[in-house]
């Protein structure tokens, strides 16, 4: 039965009882301290009625006489009207009374204590008389010579103290039920705030929801990230800390322990979305080598009982690794790449084979010789500058074909080479991502531009590194856009101009460029031609073209570079 009590009841109940028994505790403790109060004050009362008759020079007069009782009895009988006593009892030192409230008693020995007054002092006491429980104080009558001459005993009745006691019970009573509906009443509205919190869920269906949610962060094969509102990183799970590079968590790890997010070696990307709190669907976010999706939603607590929405406590994201598709998506823009820059250059050479057959069809048969040797010369120029600089076949099928692309568009493609060396060791789809969209974009810029029309690519191999430089004749790059030209997702490009491309990846490109740059230990800078303005000038300085568009200049490390430094 109690299993299924939530917390919120289980608290009432608690609380219920334990100011229950709290008010009982007070209530009698309350009671027995008025109860001896009252006692002590009634104790009091009768040393006080009891001096005053003694100290009454009737009674040593009467005392001397042959019958003190006919002198005592009125006056006792007056006093204990006015004082409000239950009786009062002059005797003499061998406890006979003088005077009683029951005249039949007089004469007869006084019931209590009597030594401690013979002794000269004062006494009081609750013992049982002829009245029944009395609280009764007794008092020496002294003549000048300090001899006891009579005793006064003066006293109320248990009952009649009772009666006060019972007087005082109706207010202990509501004292009592004053803390009851008070704490029941704080432990209702606790309560409620508990049961809004934990949805009515008991201790033992949290532990077994946390447990769940243990098995669920660890067993996700998706990162999860949850941030509060104070932006700290309150609790990730493995998958998140191996996607985003950062320490395994402990689990028993309060919330004030909890880093924040500037503490966590985020990309400038990731820690803003974290820190903006805001919602977002499959976003693309790439960090170092790997390509992630970010999905983020607001944490909001139950609503009310007014159907108010609840309050939000952060934001919970979820990452999905998506390097490996997006690693066979460059793998297979590569092979369109390339499947492109091989149809562009079967078509130039369709059309020059075309040419030459057409002279010697009509006879001219030393210019279609003269054509054919001097193409032949111009290919295998740019076929042996190309391979004397980088020892690449798939590279310089690339270039050749983009020339091919180039030309059929309408544009230049100049290729000027320096240096001798080889990047056999590297992943040729890393440099087919590299030059392959830096020259999509040029030859896209150039063909959009004025004339002449005219993409250049500096190649120069030495000194333990690769560098290729790649200049437009294109109108150049916004200063604004400089900071977001790498962002994943954004383009120069309009919609209408990506269509025509065919390519759908709006965006893509340059992010790709700069994560493969990253990824080969390189250098990656950006600058607009004839003004020279440079947007990282980190990555080192190479030969200034002629031309006044968009330069990209990529600096790779030798592989044999590399593994000396390693």
């Amino acid at each position: 039965m109690f299993h299924h009590w939530s917390i919120a009841t289980r608290l009432f109940v608690a609380n219920l009882l334990f100011v229950l028994v709290l008010a009982t505790l007070a209530g009698g403790v309350a009671f027995v301290d008025a109860r001896d109060r009252i006692y002590e004050e009634a104790g009091r009362r009768m040393q006080g009625i009891a001096a005053a008759i003694a100290d009454n020079p009737l009674v040593l007069q009467a005392a001397d006489s042959p019958d003190p009782s006919a002198l005592l009895q009125p006056y006792a009988a007056s006093v204990m009207a006015n004082a409000g006593a239950d009786f009062i009892t002059i005797m003499a030192p061998d406890r006979t009374r003088w005077t009683h409230a029951n005249p039949a008693e007089i004469g007869r020995p006084y019931i209590g204590t009597i030594e401690p007054a013979l002794r000269g002092e004062t006494y009081t006491e609750i013992t049982s008389g002829t009245l029944g429980p009395s609280v009764r104080t007794i008092v020496p009558v002294k003549d000048d010579g300090g001899a006891v001459r009579a005793l006064v005993s003066a006293g109320v009745t248990v009952r009649t103290v009772d009666v006060a006691v019972e007087g005082r019970l109706a207010g202990i009573a509501a004292i009592a039920l004053v803390l009851v509906l008070g704490g029941s009443l704080a432990a209702w509205l606790l309560g409620r705030y508990l049961r809004s919190v934990t949805r009515g869920w008991g201790p033992e269906q949290l532990a077994q929801l946390f447990a769940y949610y243990e098995s669920v962060l660890h067993s996700v094969r998706e990162g999860v990230i949850l941030i509060d509102t104070n932006g700290k990183a309150v609790m990730y799970n493995d998958q998140a800390a191996e996607l985003l590079g950062l320490d395994p968590v402990d689990v028993d790890r309060s919330t004030q322990d909890a880093p924040l997010l500037s503490e966590l070696p985020l990309e400038g990307s990731l820690r803003k979305l974290f820190e903006s709190g805001r919602t977002a669907h499959d976003e693309i976010h790439l960090t170092g080598s790997r390509v992630l999706v970010v999905n983020q939603a607001p944490a909001v607590g139950p609503s009310n009982m007014r159907g108010r929405k609840g309050a939000v406590f952060g934001t919970v994201a979820t990452i999905r690794d998506r390097t490996e598709i997006e690693s066979l998506g460059t793998e297979l823009q590569t092979m369109k790449t390339l499947s492109d820059a091989l149809r562009a250059q079967t078509h130039e050479h369709a059309n020059r084979l075309h040419t030459i057959v057409s002279l010697m069809e009509i006879g001219r048969s030393e210019q279609a010789l003269e054509f054919a040797t001097k193409d032949l010369e111009l290919s295998q120029q740019l076929t042996d500058d190309l391979l004397g600089t980088v020892d690449e076949p798939v590279l310089s099928a690339l270039v050749m074909g983009k020339a091919a692309e180039a030309h059929e568009r309408g544009v230049e493609l100049v290729l000027h080479t320096s240096g001798e060396g080889g990047l056999g060791a590297l992943e040729v789809q890393d440099l087919v991502t590299i030059l392959g969209n830096l020259l999509d974009n040029a030859i896209d810029a150039a063909s959009d531009g004025s004339l002449p029309r005219k993409v250049e690519l500096e190649v120069s191999a030495g000194d333990g590194a690769v560098a290729f430089t790649v200049t437009d004749s294109g109108p150049g790059l916004d200063p604004e856009s400089v900071d977001r030209i790498f962002q994943y997702g954004f383009s120069t490009k309009d919609a209408a101009s990506d269509a025509g491309t065919g390519s759908g990846r709006r965006g893509v490109g340059l992010a790709l460029v700069r994560q493969a740059v990253q990824r080969l230990g390189g250098k990656m800078s950006i600058s607009n031609g004839r003004n020279g303005n440079r947007a990282e000038p980190e990555a080192g300085s190479g030969n200034v073209g002629s031309l006044g568009g968009a330069r990209f200049r990529v600096l790779l490390p030798a592989p044999d570079s590399k593994e000396d430094t390693e």
